[in-house]
């Protein structure tokens, strides 16, 4: 005869329980206590004035939210649900319950901290010798925004609308003009249909004027660039040289057709993914080689990440010297250009930046041949093309493909962060901070048990 675990689910506790007792004492909601303790938190509780109802303590919110953000949990409602369905929740929250309001409301408002806290969870980690800057990988990854890019208009389509709308006001007002009675008027309510479609209509025009002001800078570096090869041109024809090409032509200024704004996030930008096109941010880590925690992030609208090592690098220098110094950067090809590579020299930092793609497939007598000899002139340039085909470059850099690249995989696939939450560059900005705070403490978590 079968026998079986007797369970009674009405059996009464002899003793009061404690949550602390149902929590492994190596979980991971304990280590987010420990660490979050440890941190300075003055710069979230002097905004609390004491005036009105007890707050929760911002310690309590910070540590449900990235505990929730490093287990998948990202909506406010979730875990407001959490702190009575979970244990480790509920050990976090000390068995009180914030409501959703209450959690979205300190995500949205302390994102300005965030940065100096995860730069706080860095040196905490500093000073369990868990990290120390030498070798850092960059590189980016497409999110979505809390936007549907359904619902991005082109400065054409607004046009277009614009013109129905006009028409359909137009008629509106002459059925108004031919029709004094109410139940003549086919059950519209004419001055509603009126007022919704003038509404609309300055939505748009808000929306044209936004695109415009954005095409601004474009039309500025276009015309600088234009003034330039005019002055080439007359330069190499006051020295006697006859100027190839055709005549450069002058740009033409303002939004061009298929320039686009979000009418739900107008900062977001539709950027091509491995999923396709996704309205979204691009998003910048720099992962320690070593230890694969994020030292420093960005975001970004922009779809080229060439223009992203200068801000990495002012990000970089923010850091706490006990953090120690960067030695080199390690970056794929979507981030060469010359200017990137002196940047890195000026920073005195060693760049290790792809200058194009490789072949998988390379024959064995090319695998096999000695190194070139090392260029003698001074040129960083020439020299990080040498070094990056030395068998010494080549193994350096092979660690970025596993080093940042699990990272996003893990944020991606693992916590199923894919899409922010909050809206605006400077919001998003925030989030991914918190995200990667989040991230940080989890391999922080790991990398104790192992040390």
């Amino acid at each position: 005869m079968s026998r079986f675990i007797p369970v009674n689910r009405h059996q009464i506790y002899l003793l009061p329980p404690s949550v602390d007792e149902w929590l492994p004492e190596d979980h991971l909601a304990r280590f987010v206590v420990e660490v979050i303790e440890q941190l300075d938190l003055s710069r979230l509780t002097s905004r609390y004035q004491g005036r009105g109802s007890a707050a929760h303590h911002p310690a309590i919110l910070l540590a449900l939210l990235v505990y929730g953000y490093a287990t998948g949990v990202f909506s406010s409602r979730k875990i407001e649900r959490a702190t009575y369905d979970s244990v480790a929740f509920r050990f976090l929250s000390g068995d009180t319950h914030p409501d959703h309001d209450t959690l979205a409301h300190f995500r949205k408002t302390f994102l300005v901290e965030l940065e100096d806290l995860f730069v706080q969870v860095l040196s905490l980690a500093q000073a369990m010798k868990l990290v120390k800057l030498g070798q850092i990988a960059l590189d980016g990854t497409k999110l979505k925004a809390n936007a549907s890019k359904h619902k991005a208009l082109s400065h054409s389509h607004i046009e277009k609308l614009e013109a129905q709308l006009r028409d359909e006001v137009q008629a509106l007002l002459q059925k108004a003009d031919e029709t004094d009675a109410v139940d003549d008027r086919d059950g519209l309510d004419l001055p509603d249909e009126l007022a919704r479609r003038e509404d609309r209509l300055k939505a748009l025009r808000e929306a044209k004027a936004k695109i415009a002001e954005r095409a601004k800078p474009r039309d500025a570096q276009a015309e600088q660039a234009y003034e330039d090869k005019v002055s080439r041109r007359e330069a190499q024809r006051q020295a006697g040289q006859k100027p190839r090409g055709p005549e450069p032509k002058a740009p033409v200024a303002g939004p061009k057709p298929d320039d686009q704004i979000n009418l739900t996030d107008e900062e977001s930008r539709i950027l091509p993914s491995h999923e396709g096109f996704v309205q979204g941010y691009n998003s910048q880590a720099a992962v320690d080689v070593d230890t694969m925690l994020i030292v420093a992030t960005t975001v970004t609208q922009q779809t080229n990440d060439k223009q992203q090592v200068e801000p990495m690098l002012a990000e970089l220098k923010k850091l706490p010297d006990a953090l120690g110094q960067a030695e080199a950067l390690l970056a794929d090809t979507g981030y060469f250009s010359a200017a990137n590579v002196q940047a890195c020299e000026r920073n005195r930092i060693e760049p290790l930046i792809a200058m194009g793609r490789d072949s998988h497939h390379r024959p064995l007598a090319e695998r096999l041949a000695p190194d070139a000899p090392e260029p003698t002139g001074d040129d960083p340039l020439e020299k990080m093309a040498w070094y990056l085909k030395t068998r010494e470059g080549k193994a350096r850099y092979a660690k970025r493909k596993c080093t940042v690249e699990p990272v996003f995989g893990i944020i991606k696939q693992v916590l199923g962060f894919r899409q922010f939450s909050l809206r605006g560059l400077d919001a998003v900005t925030g989030e991914w901070k918190l995200v990667a705070m989040a991230f940080n403490l989890k391999r922080m978590h790991i990398l104790a048990r192992v040390v």
